[in-house]
């Protein structure tokens, strides 16, 4: 039903973009470059302070502000806790295997894949700045 702004569209109330004000472009850049890029995202932009990444009609930025005030993001405390995307099944085992050369860490190795959950097949992963990506098989 269209409200007053308009016809709803199938995006409306989706991921628009995603923005992290990171403490280094470059690690930001070689980690989560890495990342998107091998779950389809290609290079969207690129200027003194960050880049982003699109896939479709979503994209993520990574952003060394000047305007920044800490350097580290803390998950575990109130904000952003992680972000998750979905993986074809037969390639979680490939992203897992090559992360740690890309600056990420497996969390939870002792309960991988399923620290979901029974059932919930996926991976978590931490990148240097303390940024955690769930990545979700299936």
């Amino acid at each position: 039903m269209p409200d007053d702004d308009g016809p709803l569209t199938a995006s409306a109330g989706l991921l628009h973009h995603l923005e992290l004000w990171v403490p280094d472009l470059g690690r930001a850049t070689r980690s989560w470059g890495w990342l998107l890029t091998a779950l389809g995202c290609s290079l969207h932009q690129s200027w003194e302070h960050g880049r982003s990444w699109r896939l479709g009609g979503v994209y993520v930025v990574v952003e060394q502000s000047p305007a920044l005030a800490g350097d580290r993001h803390e998950r575990r405390t109130p904000g952003l806790n992680h972000v998750a995307f979905h993986v074809p099944a037969g390639r979680l085992d490939g992203l897992v295997a090559e992360a740690p050369s890309h600056g990420w860490r497996l969390l939870y190795p002792d309960q991988h894949p399923w620290a979901g959950g029974p059932g919930h097949r996926a991976a978590y992963l931490e990148d240097a700045d303390g940024f955690e990506v769930e990545l979700v098989a299936g």
